[in-house]
């Protein structure tokens, strides 16, 4: 039977993890990137997840607590890339009636990294340098959408207390989840600190949210805090061969793809997306072309280009914002 989400609990997580989510950015033990390697490739493999978002600080007046959101399925996280410093892992979600395959998020880490990219405006990310200071012995985790789009990046330091590996990123901001902009329209970025935690049966996601209204005169205004819980629970009961199948058709042409992102993403200013907020003006036409491979057909590399020279540009200089980066 799967974990379900009790309301009280969650307030409890908040209150206690969020000041120990702080607490755990500012730990200044030693490194060890064998170690974190270690725990970031214990991520991948074939899991349930369930995903569990509560309001819970309303911090504007007349404003109602949003309903709670539940929602799960069955996934496995493919090692991409593995290298001392870098780490790739690509989530595939499958259906387990219908055996439907869906390329989900993608997350990068990188040891020590020099730069990130930041979410800046509407569809808009830029690539900041980051300090020594804070990136030695840390590792920056970089999220990104199913067309590898940029999600959001957050950076800080493996810790092992009491036996327990949890990563925790500083405060960075991120976009609106696709479970909110379909929905909502008064709130614009999220500012968020991630906490990864291995566990005995898989290992979990903690979100510390703040919904944030960034208006055009720099002022912000923050409505609500939302706790997040992604459990990734392992699993031998659900047949990803599906996903297999896919990805072993698949994979080349999404290193394509990414190849083109980095591009962007590698140095300053970063991208700015032209499609609507759901950025499904790239995720079709990028879908279908996964699809023809799928079905023995041959992608060129123009008909890639094509699809970012209309849907990419670099970002204005102008949106850099200070803030939760």
């Amino acid at each position: 039977m799967r974990f379900t989400w009790a309301g009280a609990l969650t307030m409890t997580a908040l209150a206690s993890g969020a000041a120990g989510a702080q607490d755990i950015v500012k730990t200044d033990a030693a490194s060890d990137p064998a170690r974190d390697r270690s725990s970031i490739l214990t991520m991948h493999g074939e899991y349930l997840v369930d995903f569990a978002f509560d309001e819970t600080v309303l911090l504007q007046p007349g404003y109602e607590r949003a309903p709670a959101m539940r929602s799960g399925g069955n996934e496995t996280v493919i090692v991409v890339q593995d290298s001392p410093t870098k780490i790739v892992l690509q989530h595939i979600l499958v259906d387990e009636k219908s055996g439907h395959v869906t390329k989900h998020w993608r997350q990068d880490w990188s040891y020590e990294a020099p730069s990130r990219f930041e979410f800046s405006a509407d569809q808009t990310w830029t690539v900041h340098t980051l300090p020594a200071s804070k990136t030695a012995g840390a590792w920056t985790q970089c999220v990104y959408e199913v067309s590898d789009a940029p999600r959001y990046c957050g950076t800080g330091k493996w810790t092992y207390a009491n036996g327990i590996a949890t990563w925790t990123s500083d405060p960075t901001w991120r976009p609106l989840p696709r479970r909110e902009y379909t929905k909502r329209s008064d709130y614009n970025a999220v500012s968020a600190i991630n906490r990864h935690t291995i566990t005995p049966g898989g290992w979990t996601h903690e979100q510390f949210n703040t919904k944030v209204l960034r208006k055009p005169d720099g002022t912000q205004v923050e409505l609500a805090r939302e706790f997040g819980f992604n459990d990734y629970q392992k699993t031998t009961d659900v047949d990803f061969k599906p996903a297999y199948r896919y990805w072993e058709a698949t994979s080349a042409y999404w290193a394509r793809v990414r190849t083109r992102w980095d591009v962007f993403l590698s140095k300053p200013p970063g991208p700015r997306l032209k499609t609507k907020i759901d950025g499904m003006a790239m995720i079709i036409p990028l879908f279908t072309q996964a699809g023809e491979l799928e079905k023995g057909k041959q992608v060129a590399d123009a008909a890639i280009d094509q699809v970012f020279a209309a849907w990419v540009e670099p970002a204005p200089a102008s949106t850099a914002r200070d803030g939760a980066d």
